[in-house]
């Protein structure tokens, strides 16, 4: 019998030609289309001579991956073809045969209610209860001949999309027979998945504490924050001593040119004093610098008091100071903080730099206080010696 002499021929011809990487498509796949068409074709109710044609065909249809895994429905009609004609099979039953074979092509539309029958029985494991199973053989040949690696997640993303949206039973028996286990198969991969994302999403949670802890470990907060409270006490602190020494000298000098513009000056007005003019208009100008540079350090620097979404977006706004906000309203004062507050470099880089800016500018006010220290040293020394030539070559003289 020529189904007899099929099976013969296609298990020879896989055990011997078929690669070992063909974990799906190898005989057991095979036994396993055969033995569903003859099912759905019993259920049927095909004609003995059809029924022969179609279970040859299922026989035949996956021998062309002995030559070729992309073309190899078009391989396995060349093989089918040369082996029917050796069998002197009619060139009718042939071409009968070959459609089928093409009717298994993945995207191919089957007409016919044979080219139906095995289109179904090639995808009958999708009913099974062994269909997780058998799919992980497809998965490994895909790996091994196909170059294909898939993670746990893609692969049930692809099965999920195949069996919900990509396949359906052609004929009426295929789904009587294997559609309820297809559906409870799809739930049992929706399942898998919920599970597997629970999982991964407790995994990276677990990674994020790892990697907070191992941060904590690095960078002590209580230590940094210790760091930044002193450090900004200390600036502060600084700042203070400067506004009160420009005070200070600012209350000293004023004192002096009152006392001077009370009493000296009055008595410039006599010929007699004329000598004393020189010395005390070199004390009131050293006097009035030593004034205007004790101002200089304490007068506060005018800023924007603004910022925009984009600068808090960008990281570019310093809102632990008051001037960069002093003009906002509340509720985006309040959205920006929030934003900080979220951010931990962020916050810690807002912190940096105002220790920072904090540093320049009592850079800027002792330097302009040291400056009106030498000032007012000089002026005074410069006075007293002034003073003391004036009465010396000119009060005798008067």
């Amino acid at each position: 019998m020529l189904i007899s002499e099929v099976e013969k021929f296609v298990l020879n011809l896989l055990n011997k030609k078929l690669d070992p990487a063909f974990t799906y498509h190898n005989i057991p796949h095979t036994q396993r289309v055969v033995a569903s068409a003859n099912e759905l074709a019993e259920l049927s109710n095909i004609k003995e001579d059809q029924k022969n044609l179609l279970l040859i065909a299922a026989w035949l249809h996956d021998t062309g991956y002995t030559k070729d895994i992309n073309n190899h429905e078009d391989e396995s009609i060349i093989i089918s073809k040369e082996f029917l004609k050796e069998q002197n099979c009619s060139e009718k039953d042939i071409k009968t045969i070959c459609d089928l074979i093409l009717a298994t092509k993945i995207y191919a539309e089957p007409k016919t209610k044979l080219e139906k029958i095995i289109r179904d029985a090639d995808s009958s494991h999708i009913g099974s209860k062994s269909y997780r199973e058998i799919s992980e053989l497809l998965r490994k040949e895909w790996e091994l001949k196909c170059n294909k690696t898939l993670t746990e997640a893609e692969w049930l993303n692809e099965n999920i999309d195949f069996l919900s949206s990509r396949h359906r039973f052609h004929t009426a028996e295929a789904a009587s027979i294997w559609d309820d286990r297809k559906g409870k198969n799809l739930s049992e991969l929706i399942k898998a998945k919920q599970k597997l994302d629970a999982n991964n999403k407790k995994l990276k949670q677990k990674k994020e504490e790892i990697r907070f802890k191992k941060n904590k470990i690095e960078l002590p907060e209580r230590g940094i924050e210790t760091m930044f409270r002193v450090t900004l006490k200390n600036h502060m602190e600084l700042s203070n001593i400067a506004d009160t020494k420009a005070n200070i000298l600012l209350s000293v000098n004023a004192i002096i040119v009152s006392l001077v513009l009370s009493n000296l000056v009055s008595k410039l007005d006599n010929a007699s004093n004329a000598y004393l003019i020189v010395p005390t208009v070199i004390f009131v100008i050293f006097t009035v610098i030593s004034i205007v540079l004790s101002i200089i350090a304490t007068r506060p620097n005018i800023t924007s008091g603004k910022f925009t979404k984009e600068d808090v977006a960008n990281k570019k706004v310093n809102l632990l100071f008051f001037g960069n906000f002093h003009k906002m309203s509340l509720d985006e004062f309040e959205w920006a903080m929030e934003e900080v507050m979220k951010d931990r470099n962020y916050l810690y880089s807002s912190m940096k730099k105002d220790l920072y800016f904090l540093g320049l500018v009592l850079n800027r006010k002792y330097k302009i206080l040291r400056l009106t220290y030498s000032v007012f040293m000089v002026g005074i020394i410069v006075s007293v010696i002034a003073f003391a030539i004036a009465f010396k070559f000119y009060g005798n003289v008067h």
